[in-house]
């Protein structure tokens, strides 16, 4: 079972309690340069960060409702890096005046022996993947253009095969319950993709 939509933005560092606002789409595998392109001449003059994750969904199955899911992620290009834990909140779509997807995020350091202790706890591993991409930065907005693969040994990251072939790509704030007007600066960022890319809010039920 999975917890859609996904989001796999790169780890960071830091504690975060606060509100995600999300926009998602997908460009193919041959119009992937020209994005980058249009994204680097869009966002803040530096480097864009490239990653390479290794994540892993964890779920608690209670008696009653859906299972309890928690984001275990860890750096490929940085291991002595800590772990990641994140808790993605159940998205409040209802509204249709809102912009952009919000949910509530809860993302916080660990260490190395994390998967350890969800296994102790009574977390089930579900399923792991394996995201390798670019990060932008416009301000406050982060850009996350990923590949993702599915991993085809459990915990052999080197042995792994795309799961589409296209990139998926993420436009993202992060901010305190509220601040509802970011949404807009998201969309009229959005609209400068297009017609490469066309980002949305995605309603989950949609994936079920």
């Amino acid at each position: 079972m999975e917890a859609p939509p996904v989001s796999v933005m790169p780890v960071t560092g830091g504690a975060i309690n606060m509100m995600e606002y999300l926009l998602q789409g997908s460009v193919l595998d041959q119009s992937l340069e020209s994005l980058l392109h249009r994204l680097r001449g869009l966002c803040d003059n530096m480097e864009p960060e490239s990653f390479a994750d290794h994540e892993l969904v964890y779920l608690l199955k209670g008696q009653q409702g859906n299972p309890f899911l928690l984001r275990a992620r860890r750096s490929l290009l940085h291991p002595p890096a800590p772990w990641h834990l994140r808790y993605l909140g159940q998205p409040e779509v209802g509204d249709k005046s809102r912009l952009a997807l919000v949910r509530n995020c809860v993302d916080v350091s660990a260490s190395h022996g994390l998967p350890e202790v969800l296994n102790e706890m009574g977390f089930r591993m579900d399923h792991e993947f394996v995201a390798k991409g670019q990060l932008f930065r416009k301000g406050g907005m982060k850009v996350v253009v990923s590949k993702l693969s599915r991993v085809l040994v459990p915990g052999n990251t080197e042995n792994t095969e795309p799961l589409s072939l296209s990139y998926l790509v993420e436009l993202s704030v992060l901010a305190p319950a509220g601040q509802d007007t970011v949404s807009e600066d998201m969309r009229s960022f959005a609209e400068q993709l297009k017609p490469l890319v066309h980002l949305e809010k995605i309603d989950p039920k949609r994936l079920m």
